[in-house]
């Protein structure tokens, strides 16, 4: 129920201090602004992964995403923010294998809507071109925070689409820019219903696979 803290809280909470000011920094932005657009993608993000992972086998390819990206685009754990923060802006979101691996994340998260959920974070939040290098720097995190919650939870895959859809639902109610930006991505004939077309256009493309 909601008495319950949603993950995009968990990790925004996980994210102050140090880390959020990292982040502006890379972004050569006010701290106060990032803070909010972070707030924004956030629930935007998760939502994003509850929808996808609602339609078929969708839960189970995050999980395999999930399981075989712990040596991979995402670092280990979440254990140490600081440590994970340093891989993804350290390499830089200018550089390397870590903006390439959060190029594929954003692919299995947004598919073929990332550049709308890149240019409707930009203009909600103020952020512009930069909102395309922040979700590049937190989807990773995302990814990895998630790890960590699996494993914590011990969640099976039913478990993951579950909480996950409870993400999407959250953030859908309480509506807020990331609620917004998420009814926008799922609803791409701008009609306010999320129907087959708007499904097969971004259930069949978030993990860029075809079913």
């Amino acid at each position: 129920m909601n008495t319950t803290s949603s993950w995009a809280d968990e990790l925004m909470t996980q994210l102050q201090g140090a880390p959020m000011q990292q982040m502006a920094q890379q972004l050569g932005m006010d701290s106060v602004q990032v803070q909010s657009a972070v707030a924004t993608a956030l629930p935007m993000m998760l939502g994003a992964l509850g929808h996808n992972a609602q339609q078929p086998e969708g839960a189970a390819q995050l999980m395999d995403s999930l399981q075989q990206g712990q040596g991979a685009a995402m670092p280990q754990g979440l254990g140490g923010l600081g440590d994970l923060l340093g891989a993804v802006l350290g390499g830089g979101a200018a550089g390397g294998a870590s903006q390439g691996g959060a190029a594929d994340i954003l692919g299995q998260i947004f598919g073929g809507s990332q550049q709308k959920a890149e240019a409707g974070l930009g203009q909600a939040t103020g952020l512009g071109n930069q909102a395309g290098s922040l979700l590049q720097m937190l989807a990773p995190i995302v990814m990895a925070f998630l790890a960590q919650r699996v494993q914590a939870g011990g969640l099976d895959v039913g478990g993951l689409g579950q909480a996950l859809g409870q993400e999407k639902a959250r953030a859908q109610s309480q509506g807020g820019l990331g609620g917004g930006l998420l009814g926008s991505l799922l609803d791409q004939d701008g009609d306010g219903q999320v129907g087959l077309s708007d499904l097969i256009k971004i259930g069949g493309s978030l993990f860029g696979n075809r079913r």
